[in-house]
């Protein structure tokens, strides 16, 4: 943040907030495998402490692998807490890494399917589900070229500055999520890849009801109109922590072949498709934590 922001927020009702920043920043000086293990006790203690969260992802994990048995929905549970106390633990690494670190602590699988939509110039939106390593993926592929992506203000105006900025410094755009379709359709046209998260239950507006893990879930109908309107193709794109402290894997997928179909409820289907394919492989590594499953079609019982 510049000067002048700065003293905007050197107020008493930002000090809490201050301190946090803080020991984000401590945090972020730390090697990752050390990172790893606090995370990991962090992410045990919220598991033990935090029930409401904890019945969440049991929740979601139940309903999602009926297949497995308890004790192994249990640990994959267990798993998901251990993982996402490093993701909090590690946030200011993506914050506030320099560049040369980012370059260190990941590595591409699959970047041939992006670059060569880049050679061929072809508009290009990347579909990147909430994995738990989602931050520092965007903002690695944004250390190599302009991207965009869609912005949502923290609630904490101080939060919603430092997020800003650690997101945009080597040259990415972000859009309100609540700025009309046309800013992200011009920027895209332009020939700006767009990094797009489509994958949480904000209710029935601009939502249908289409199967992840073949249960209605309300989906954002988005991507395919986007996809549509700017005549781009779609690469999935996962970014997901390596075990122990090594760093993130950043792993682009084959194009989605013929899509948009011209049918909105079909291809929102194969968007979640496509999600969870990718979630079942590591599944300790989606974000379980979200009441996916909120919005429930009429007559249907509240999971949570």
């Amino acid at each position: 943040m510049d000067k002048d922001s700065l003293t905007r927020y050197l107020r008493p009702r930002y000090g809490l907030s201050w301190i946090g920043l803080g020991f984000m920043r401590l945090m972020s000086w730390l090697p990752l495998p050390l990172i790893a293990v606090l995370g990991g006790g962090l992410g045990m203690l919220l598991y033990a402490l935090h029930a409401p969260r904890r019945h969440i992802v049991h929740v979601n994990i139940r309903r999602c692998f009926p297949e497995r048995t308890p004790a192994e929905q249990t640990r994959i549970a267990r798993r998901h807490f251990r993982a996402f106390g490093q993701t909090l633990l590690d946030i200011g690494v993506s914050w506030w890494a320099s560049e040369s670190r980012l370059r260190r602590i990941t590595r591409f699988r699959g970047r041939e399917h992006f670059d060569s939509a880049l050679r061929d110039k072809k508009n290009i939106i990347l579909l990147a589900p909430h994995f738990l390593g989602l931050d520092i993926g965007g903002i690695r592929i944004s250390a190599d070229r302009p991207i965009v992506s869609v912005f949502r203000h923290p609630v904490n105006k101080l939060f919603a500055a430092v997020v800003y900025r650690a997101r945009t410094r080597f040259g990415a755009h972000l859009v309100e999520h609540n700025k009309p379709f046309t800013t992200l359709v011009r920027m895209v046209r332009s020939g700006m890849p767009l990094y797009y998260l489509p994958d949480q239950d904000a209710g029935r507006r601009n939502s249908v009801f289409a199967p992840f893990f073949g249960i209605p879930a309300a989906t954002f109908v988005v991507l395919p109109r986007l996809a549509e309107m700017t005549n781009a193709v779609v690469i999935p794109c996962l970014t997901r922590q390596l075990y122990w402290g090594r760093g993130y894997e950043i792993e682009f997928r084959p194009a989605l072949k013929d899509f948009p179909s011209g049918d909105p409820v079909a291809d929102t289907t194969r968007m979640n498709k496509e999600i969870e394919i990718a979630v079942r492989e590591k599944p300790e590594q989606y974000f379980w934590l979200h009441k996916r499953f909120k919005t429930r079609p009429n007559g249907e019982p509240d999971f949570y």
